[in-house]
């Protein structure tokens, strides 16, 4: 069995610009999957791959890493965040052929990719693409400690997945395109976890102290912009032709919400940490909203939203199905502030 992924794993990278076969790649998902099969082995060859002088072979042997952590075994991803070091390619340049300054620049972007979700599953204890989501999933279940540790890990891979950053007039071979399907798919996995995270985060907010207050903020400005680089990167993958019923579509929660948590933070700074009676309300269509607690006052209802269906959404107890948000008119409310964000479905394996 061995030597059968040896040789799956050098007819997967080898120097034919063009993607790595289904059935190569499907050899060795077989081959990782079997009980007490030694990953090492195969990571080994991998490894030795992304040696090459030939952007072609390491390129191809970086998506065949990156197929194996999405589709493989655990035990794989499991071995390569065990490794000391694992891809050093930051000074990569194949300058033997015209493509190969371009593409050497990608492969730089990608390894440090492939490298900080090893990192990230080494810190977390889990791929974080993969872990059980929803009201009793992982993000939703942490502790405040938990999301301040956890959360600077998923922006720190986010980040490094998001600096790919290819145009669609980049993608001009099968490898780099391979190559940005697997990102795209992690892209839709990793924000699904990193919203949950700042949902579960916010509705932590009101009840933290000054200094876990000051990192949530920070953290939830570093969503923000994030959103926006995904919204980006998003278009490109619209542009290559990823069909549109699975690109979801991102809306911003309102400049409103920021305020508010920046005056909160404010308002513990002048009352010397002592915590504020705010709360956080859950309204018939999933809309959240800090109010004082002010029983002379009748809070009105926020308009409807439109809510078209197909994935699930969850917030709290309220549970609707939606593939997209799309924003109605709402008049402006006192005291009020609103929350929009889009719990999306992932693509599954494919």
């Amino acid at each position: 069995m061995g030597s059968s992924a040896s040789k799956a794993a050098h007819r997967a990278t080898t120097d034919e610009p063009t993607e790595p076969e289904a059935k190569h790649l499907a050899d060795l998902i077989q081959y990782i999957n079997g009980t007490n099969m030694s990953v090492q082995h195969l990571a080994d060859i991998l490894s030795e791959k992304t040696r090459s002088s030939s952007w072609v072979v390491v390129f191809k042997a970086l998506v065949t890493v990156h197929h194996l952590m999405v589709h493989g075994n655990e035990r794989f991803i499991q071995h390569l965040a065990s490794r000391n070091s694992l891809f050093t390619l930051h000074n990569f340049l194949d300058k033997s052929v015209m493509e190969g300054y371009a593409m050497s620049t990608f492969i730089r972007r990608y390894s440090r990719y492939l490298n900080e979700k090893s990192l990230a599953y080494r810190l977390i204890a889990s791929d974080i693409t993969k872990t059980k989501r929803g009201m009793d999933g992982m993000m939703r279940t942490m502790d405040t400690k938990q999301l301040l540790n956890t959360l600077p890990v998923i922006q720190t891979q986010f980040d490094a997945l998001l600096n790919f950053n290819a145009n669609p007039d980049e993608l001009t071979n099968g490898i780099i395109h391979a190559a940005f399907m697997l990102l795209f798919k992690d892209s839709l996995r990793l924000f699904a976890a990193y919203n949950e995270g700042i949902l579960n985060l916010l509705d932590k907010y009101f009840d933290m102290r000054k200094n876990e207050c000051k990192e949530s903020l920070d953290i939830y400005i570093k969503f923000l912009e994030r959103t926006s680089k995904l919204v980006q990167f998003l278009k490109v993958a619209e542009q290559v032709g990823i069909d549109q019923n699975n690109i979801p579509y991102l809306t911003q929660a309102p400049h409103s919400l920021l305020e508010a948590l920046k005056q909160h933070l404010a308002s513990l700074e002048e009352n010397n940490d002592s915590l504020l009676p705010y709360r956080f309300v859950i309204l018939q269509n999933g809309l959240i909203y800090k109010s004082h607690l002010r029983s002379d006052m009748k809070w009105p209802q926020p308009s409807e939203m439109e809510i078209p269906g197909g994935m699930k959404w969850q917030l709290n107890t309220y549970t609707c199905t939606s593939t997209l948000w799309k924003h109605i008119s709402i008049p402006p409310v006192p005291h009020m502030m609103f929350l929009y964000i889009l719990d999306i479905n992932p693509l599954s394996d494919r």
